[in-house]
């Protein structure tokens, strides 16, 4: 039985165990979930090199057993005439019954089609994959998406490039879930029937558990992860919103325990519903063509972030914003990656730039800098609150005092920022990075030291708003007046969703950004695109 949320509501597949069950949704929805049995949330497949494949599935035995053995058959035809290949693997309730298991002795740059089998004799769905291409390779192309907030829309842009035929592998950088409740949804914005379980914010395994699946039981998240393999990342909303290594914005440890034992939850499973490894970061070579870097950049080494709040409240602001600026911003010991994969990606940089023609480095959160505009309150929606409008005009006197409007991000942690964009050059890197996380659209032309240092292509969200929800007139008059205030910005869109494309060729990268005509009805109509490219060697957007 595999699960999927339809029009009308969300339906759940699964067994939890017993913690589960003392949840509000799980009480309410013990029958169904005791109920649902086989093959529960289809296949994914991710980990992609070129002769292996990290292929998933989760399976729940008919019979109360405590573990359960499934087989999987790998064919070069969708109707498994010809198998090559396979595997076995042993899962339990201990993982929530999710399954992974890694296939070798594959063929470079071929395509796959995998399924599992149960003790039963019973088969998964069919998922199509495709190993990493070797040697000279003319094209290659990737998906990237970001914040998909299940509640506020339907997940189009999955659906979207589910459908396509000319990308090899899907990228996610991060808030592939949200961890808040149905509580947060503002009023008129959630779509009804995307309602999530558990009902309340996710604190412990039985609850991110259940998120996981009903994220997963969506039927274009499903599709997207049946056609082809996926490299994901994790960002902040897999635990906690703004989290860093000792915590996050959204942890109140006195009334919500302890953070380790939060993060610890949060990290196990993801890596029990998600095709990744254990390994917390990678390299993957596509060819002679890129090396894409999946990073870690939330909990296992960033710094908490720099509290610029006393600052840009405080009576004499200017003086306590240039104080801010030159000391605690600027401090070297703030770090987003830590020293151990700082240091692992600038040698991965040396080694990599000799035999592939592209560095790209997916990560959570934009590395190009970004200042709020000063005319940026003439924007704000009539019926704005004093706070929300005194928080722009804080962010207007940060700009001002030359600091940027994200401390959460790389902007606020400027000495790591330059170290890395400094290691990419040290290595004459022809560097690409690929970022979500602020739900909008941008373009950056990223410098260091006077210097080009590469470009950033950064996606809009699949559903999350974005800043629109703040803003009024004309979107892309905000859109021109963040590129006018913003060196590195050179181009940008405030206010729609969907997802990117890149496409890679020896001597240009082009990223296409896709926006779907709405997320509140399902429906893959795109109402527009923006297309950029950068030449291999110049490291700046062509005009």
């Amino acid at each position: 039985m595999v699960m999927q949320i339809d029009r009308r509501c969300m339906i759940l597949g699964g067994v939890w165990g017993i913690g589960a069950l003392a949840l509000p949704a799980g009480r309410a929805l013990a029958a169904d979930l005791i109920g649902a049995r086989g093959f529960t949330h289809a296949v994914a497949s991710g980990e992609p090199g070129a002769d292996s494949m990290l292929l998933w599935t989760r399976y729940v035995p008919a019979s109360e057993v405590e573990s359960a053995r499934l087989d999987v058959e790998v064919a070069i035809d969708p109707d498994f005439v010809r198998i090559v290949g396979g595997g076995t693997v042993r899962t339990g309730g201990y993982r929530d019954w999710t399954a992974k298991v890694t296939v070798d002795g594959l063929q470079p740059g071929t395509s796959y089609w995998y399924r599992f089998v149960a003790p039963d004799g019973s088969k998964s769905p069919v998922g199509r994959t495709r190993t990493l291409p070797q040697g000279d390779v003319p094209r290659f192309g990737l998906g990237v998406f970001s914040c998909s907030n299940l509640p506020y829309g339907w997940f189009n842009a999955y659906a979207h490039a589910a459908a396509r035929d000319d990308l090899d592998l899907w990228l996610h950088v991060g808030d592939y879930i949200y961890e808040y409740g149905n509580a947060s949804v503002r009023p008129g914005q959630g779509i009804v029937g995307r309602t999530l379980m558990p009902d309340t914010e996710i604190l412990a395994i039985a609850d991110y558990r259940l998120r996981y699946a009903t994220y997963r039981a969506d039927p274009d998240l499903q599709r997207l992860h049946q056609m082809a393999p996926m490299v994901a990342l994790w960002d902040d909303h897999e635990s906690a919103n703004d989290s860093w290594e000792g915590g996050a914005q959204n942890h109140q440890a006195d009334k919500e325990g302890d953070w380790n034992t939060r993060r610890a939850a949060a990290m196990q499973v993801y890596r029990e519903w998600m095709p990744v490894s254990d390994e917390p970061w990678k390299a993957y070579d596509i060819g002679t063509l890129a090396t894409l870097y999946r990073t870690e950049s939330r909990l296992l080494a960033r710094t908490r972030p720099a509290d610029i709040t006393a600052a840009a409240s405080a009576p004499d602001a200017d003086a306590a914003l240039k104080a801010f600026h030159d000391g605690v911003w600027q401090d070297p010991s703030a770090t987003m990656l830590g020293s151990t994969q700082e240091s692992w990606l600038a040698h991965a940089f040396r080694a990599n730039a000799r035999t592939t023609a592209w560095q790209m480095v997916g990560m959570g959160t934009i590395i190009g800098r970004t200042v709020m505009p000063a005319n940026v309150t003439d924007w704000l929606r009539p019926d704005a609150n004093a706070k929300l409008v005194q928080r722009y005009r804080n962010s207007v006197r940060m700009a001002q005092n030359g600091l940027p409007m994200w401390m959460d991000r790389w902007d606020g942690y400027p000495a790591a920022r330059s170290r890395l964009l400094r290691s990419a050059q040290a290595a004459d890197s022809d560097l690409i990075m690929l970022a979500g996380d602020s739900h909008n659209a941008w373009a950056y032309g990223l410098v260091e030291d006077g210097q080009p240092a590469g470009v950033e292509f950064a996606g809009q969200a699949v559903t999350s708003g974005g800043m629109e929800g703040d803003l009024r007139g004309d979107p892309t008059a905000v859109a021109r007046g963040f590129v006018a205030a913003n060196r590195e910005l050179k181009w940008a869109n405030t206010h729609q969703r969907g997802y990117m494309m890149i496409d890679i060729s020896r001597d240009r990268v082009t990223g296409e950004w896709l926006f779907l005509d709405t997320i509140k009805a399902r429906s893959t109509r795109i109402a527009s695109t923006h297309r950029m490219s950068v030449e291999r060697g110049r490291r700046v957007f062509s005009a």
